[in-house]
């Protein structure tokens, strides 16, 4: 059987205005390859909120919360109550986690406090940040009914945030977390600028790339107790008193 031959081919002659233009459209059509390739490309997200349901529990010990979820907590909440037979007192403090880390703060009078942010306030790096403890709330009542409240938490009914700073990886990152008041005192979310250095706004959730940490499922988490002596703390030195006629007798500590 016979092999068909290959044809042959002759080679043309081309203008150098022509080999101009195809060098040209080449080098064109390289780089419209390369701008679509990088769009293509995953863009880094701007902003990470994780909702939360965290009831903070007077007398419970540290509680922990991690911002960015890379296992290591960032910062921690302490309240404490206690009842005595001159009165009752009460306090709610926040405090970083790891060194580095640090907490908008104000002065109220003597007292290092953590600043109750309203919605919408920028949190970024010409603000007042401390590395230490923060207290937020602090109120007592004596036996007579005199007492005494300060920082800027006591008496809030309605959310408010925080303004935190934080490292990863040797970077510095800005986030926020708000607490709420109803049926206690509880963490309801918090969020945090992926981005080093740049500010939030206390609130926000969504960027120009939006990762979102879903809702945890309600059957997986545990019931916690009522702190009732947290919400009368939210209230004041007032507040105190309501708890100290509500509390059942012979539970002094």
């Amino acid at each position: 059987m016979k092999r068909h031959s290959r044809p042959s081919w002759t080679p043309s002659i081309v203008s150098d205005s022509v080999h101009q233009r195809l060098n040209m459209y080449a080098l064109a059509a390289s780089a419209a390859g390369v701008g679509m390739l990088a769009l293509a490309q995953p863009s880094e997200a701007r902003i990470v909120y994780t909702p939360a349901h965290l009831k903070i529990v007077a007398n419970n010990g540290d509680i922990f919360f991690d911002l960015n979820h890379d296992a290591i907590n960032d910062f921690d909440f302490y309240a404490h109550t206690a009842r005595t037979t001159s009165g009752f007192s009460g306090f709610l403090d926040v405090a970083p986690a790891q060194r580095g880390n640090a907490i908008w703060s104000v002065q109220d009078d003597d007292h290092a406090c953590a600043a109750a942010l309203p919605k919408g306030v920028k949190i970024g790096p010409k603000r007042p940040f401390d590395t230490n403890l923060a207290v937020m709330a602090f109120a007592s009542s004596s036996a007579g009914g005199k007492g005494t409240a300060f920082c800027p938490w006591v008496g809030l009914t309605k959310p408010a945030y925080l303004g935190l700073k934080f490292v990863i990886k040797g970077k510095t990152h800005f986030g926020w977390a708000r607490l709420g008041f109803t049926n206690g005192t509880t963490l309801t979310g918090y969020a945090y600028e992926t981005m080093p250095n740049k500010p939030i706004i206390a609130g926000q959730t969504k960027g120009p790339d939006e990762i979102s940490i879903e809702e945890p499922d309600a059957s997986l988490t545990m019931p916690t107790p009522e702190p009732a002596s947290l919400s009368r703390l939210a209230m004041g030195a007032p507040g105190l008193s309501i708890w100290r006629r509500e509390e059942p007798a012979g539970t002094t500590q």
